[in-house]
């Protein structure tokens, strides 16, 4: 959608100044121009997967996934969790198709074995929507020797995406980020973050601005199989996420935070929509937003490419064009 010239000065002037265009403000006003809702029953029958989806965004998100007619599975790591997140569902939408499997997508080898446990199980998938998220307080490593955000944002979620890209051919992949991205360079040097003192709220950012970059190549990628790539960030929502590991920042901006429902909106759209968006992009609010507030510390092809090669090889996942090499 093209918006009118006062339109387009308005959503970016909101967009730059943060508390605008990220507050529950940000919908508010930016409903007045954003692309149409998906039309009623957009997701009839079509299988959708949502990680991390036992509260906050990922529960609104299958929420709203639910309404349009979509077979919603949840997963998440904890089942009690699910059970309760599928009766809330059940409950405001008796008729939905709500499934729950238990997964931990920062345990990569579980991971594998889930995805092709899934695959068995599922004819086809419309959607994988990457939620699950993490904010440890102090440097975590998984049993597989992983920083833990890094795991869960950015290794565990490339073994998914490529343990179903067969179930995924002609579907979508979203992934949830962070605005928090753009105080953040590419760290290919230091993926890991064993460098240096280790604070919660960088560790998570380091890795949403890996997100911003893994689904340029991912789009890159998996192309050739008609699998469409986005990311997206909420906003302010208030949820778990943000009201549990920053507490402060969440006092703080208590009366701006947008619901769950609203920062989740994007994702549902992406992945409902039936507009011609292209793939690799960055949205928020329903538009596609640059990857950097400034045009400084972009990161260069050579640091992209060494992170591309390490994500690989930490996963055991290869690129597409590793498997069917070009003219083979």
């Amino acid at each position: 959608m093209v918006l009118n010239e006062a339109a387009g000065a308005l959503d970016w002037m909101m967009d730059k100044s943060v508390v605008l265009g990220y507050s529950k403000l940000g919908p508010a006003l930016r409903r007045a121009w954003w692309p149409a809702d998906p039309a009623v029953g957009a997701l009839v029958g079509r299988h959708v997967l949502v990680t991390g989806a036992s509260g906050g965004l990922g529960l609104a998100a299958a929420g709203g996934l639910a309404r349009l007619g979509a077979v919603v599975h949840l997963t998440g790591r904890d089942a009690g969790r699910l059970e309760r997140a599928r009766s809330s569902l059940l409950s405001e939408q008796p008729h939905a198709h709500v499934r729950v499997h238990v997964a931990d997508v920062s345990d990569l080898a579980a991971t594998a074995s889930f995805a092709r446990d899934f695959a068995a199980e599922v004819p086809s998938l419309h959607a994988v929507v990457h939620n699950a998220g993490v904010l440890p307080p102090k440097r975590t490593t998984t049993a597989e020797g992983h920083e833990l955000t890094l795991a869960t944002h950015v290794l565990g979620p490339h073994v998914l995406t490529y343990g179903l890209r067969d179930l995924l051919a002609g579907g979508r992949v979203v992934v949830v980020t962070s605005g928090g991205a753009y105080g953040q360079r590419l760290a290919a040097d230091d993926p890991e973050y064993a460098v240096g003192d280790y604070f919660g709220v960088t560790a998570y950012a380091r890795t949403k601005r890996m997100q911003l970059v893994l689904t340029r190549l991912w789009a890159r990628d998996l192309a050739s199989d008609g699998i469409t790539v986005h990311s997206m960030h909420p906003g302010w929502a208030d949820t778990p996420g943000v009201t549990e590991s920053l507490p402060r920042f969440a006092a703080l901006t208590r009366r701006l935070l947008r619901d769950a429902e609203a920062g989740a909106d994007t994702a549902v759209w992406l992945t409902a929509t039936a507009d011609a968006i292209g793939t690799g992009g960055f949205w928020h609010d329903r538009r596609r937003r640059p990857t950097h507030y400034a045009p400084v510390g972009i990161e260069t092809p050579e640091q992209v490419e060494r992170f591309w090669a390490f994500v690989r090889a930490q996963t055991g996942v290869p690129a597409r064009d590793e498997i069917f090499p070009s003219g083979a």
